[in-house]
């Protein structure tokens, strides 16, 4: 029997009840702001947040990123976080999906996410080394299938699988599976980080093996490394330096706007906890932003009106920082003016 739902087990709990943030090392956001628009020449209620991913329209640019799946309580998760998304249009990702090409066991703990949001974007979701070991993409066609999925998200964490006590780190060979997923999938392929990083050279190199959109999952927030040391049980020490390992999110997002190429899209996911950051974000070159355990750890503790009012509350600073710095719509957001903060 697959130790996979017990893994997933694993990191669920530990994301909601232990303190697995990034120890040393924020996301970079606070370092940037916007120049304050005095006279926005704009009112409040003109402000129209929404933006058009993967063909659908979303009430404002976030995605609640892929989570979990794959284990008895996950069927309860998903469909939480899918109703949700469905009530307030926002896109939505599965966890990893290794688990439902081992067995059918828990299969509609995936399925339950498009059975509750019918008309937003969807993502299915495996990771860089089952992908380096395809050798076609039917497995990965099965998934986008089962989850009647609008792109398909390979994940890579090279640090958390070198450190994952049952983890394999093979990684050679991933490009090659990202050029075949990119080409025979009918779906958009996302290669996303899990919260270390994604530097412009490896997202270059991605972009020329097929991949449309980079998910940039920079350090800040949640720390991968640091679920996984907690989890070991071997009594190897290892090196606290890897807990705050990685390239936190601005400066992930600073390096891609250097030159991108048209046809690269951007979602910055890492320590995104409100909508002012969200903002941050789209001005820095992001074209939506990505949340993943402020979200799960509200509709745990809390339940879906708890995570509703959140998500409201990401809305409402979003649609402030757009009124404060006069713009109107999310194109207009994307051009003003961002600066470090000792030079606001």
């Amino acid at each position: 029997m697959s130790n996979t739902p017990s893994r997933k087990k694993d990191h669920v709990d530990l994301c909601v009840n232990e303190q697995v943030s990034f120890r040393e090392k924020s996301n970079g956001l606070e370092e940037w702001c916007f120049p304050h628009n005095a006279l926005p020449e704009l009112n409040v209620e003109e402000i129209d947040p929404s933006v058009e991913f993967l063909g659908k329209r979303l009430s404002f640019p976030l995605l609640i990123s892929g989570m979990t799946g794959g284990y008895e309580e996950a069927q309860r998760i998903n469909s939480g976080l899918a109703e949700v998304a469905e009530d307030l249009r926002l896109a939505i990702g599965a966890g990893s999906m290794r688990q439902a090409l081992e067995n059918d066991l828990y299969h509609e703990s995936y399925r339950i996410m498009r059975r509750n949001a019918p008309t937003i974007p969807i993502l299915a979701n495996i990771g860089a080394v089952e992908v380096a070991a395809m050798e076609d993409a039917r497995p990965a066609q099965y998934l986008v299938d089962l989850l009647e999925a609008d792109a398909m998200v390979v994940h890579t964490n090279p640090l958390q699988e070198f450190l994952q006590p049952e983890g394999e780190a093979h990684f050679r060979g991933v490009l090659k599976g990202l050029e075949l997923l990119s080409r025979e999938l009918p779906v958009p392929v996302i290669l996303k980080e899990v919260g270390a990083g994604i530097s412009r050279e490896v997202a270059m190199r991605a972009h020329e093996a097929g991949v449309q959109w980079i998910d940039v999952a920079g350090a800040g927030g949640t720390s991968w490394a640091g679920v996984e040391m907690l989890r070991r049980a071997d009594g190897c020490e290892i090196s606290q330096e890897f807990w705050d390992w990685g390239i936190p999110t601005a400066l992930a997002l600073e390096e891609l706007r250097i030159n991108r190429p048209p046809d690269m899209h951007v979602i910055a996911s890492g320590g995104i906890v409100d909508g002012v950051m969200i903002a941050k974000c789209i001005a820095l070159g992001a074209d939506l932003a990505g949340s993943a355990r402020p979200l799960l750890t509200a509709l745990i503790k809390e339940g879906e009106d708890a995570l509703r009012k959140r998500l409201c509350g990401w809305k409402r600073d979003l649609v402030g920082v757009m009124f404060l710095t006069g713009a109107a719509d999310i194109s207009r957001l994307r051009r003003k003016p961002i600066c470090k903060r000792n030079e606001c």
